[in-house]
């Protein structure tokens, strides 16, 4: 695991526990970064920029992210997979420093860890359209041919509102996340206290 990646990590752990805790207090958010990334002031920074600009765009990620999602609405998504999505659709359309197919991958390997192997096709299929989406304007673009997914297995299609397509590997069929229960990110089940650490996932490494 790279620096940044855990760095990633950490920065998931926050927007996972600000909206299951919308009260947490900055001065908490910057005591659980600093503890978990032991104090490293780059990656520190590094984490906090990620969840600032997560949060300074939420609305229009969000906008976004149900844009290319079709028929599945936001509020019905896993709440994890929800914050992989953001986290990665923030990095993808923009942090132009980092190229599309690392912001991509490092989204799916955060799926593979704190979600389920349905929700890692998922979230390929979501970040793959939209890198068709102008960030600064509506909708996707219909002209546009973005670079094939990072692991070129599936894409969105529409799913009926009241249960999830089945999944399929093949980028013709259509994907959506699973109704499995979904482990959350360890550490993060629940807003830290000043002192105290939330406890591991189930099942997590």
């Amino acid at each position: 695991m790279t620096q940044r990646t855990r760095g990633r990590e950490i920065a998931l752990q926050i927007l996972y526990q600000i909206e299951q805790n919308a009260g947490m207090a900055p001065v908490e958010v910057r005591r659980f970064v600093e503890r978990r990334l032991l104090g490293d002031r780059k990656l520190v920074e590094f984490s906090e920029g990620l969840i600032a600009g997560v949060r300074s765009n939420q609305a229009r990620i969000d906008e976004m992210i149900s844009e290319v999602a079709e028929n599945w609405r936001l509020d019905r998504m896993a709440a994890i997979d929800r914050n992989i999505l953001r986290l990665g659709a923030f990095e993808m359309l923009f942090c132009p420093e980092v190229p599309t197919k690392v912001a991509i991958n490092e989204a799916l390997e955060l799926a593979k860890r704190y979600s389920t192997a349905q929700s890692s096709r998922f979230v390929n299929g979501i970040l793959d359209r939209l890198q068709a989406v102008d960030p600064s304007g509506p909708g996707p673009s219909p002209a546009a041919t973005p670079d094939g997914p990072a692991t070129a297995e599936a894409t969105v299609a529409p799913a009926p509102a009241d249960k999830p397509t089945p999944l399929s590997v093949k980028s013709s069929r259509a994907i959506a996340p699973s109704e499995e229960p979904t482990r959350v990110p360890e550490e993060a089940s629940e807003a830290p206290g000043p002192t105290d650490e939330p406890p591991p996932a189930a099942g997590a490494p």
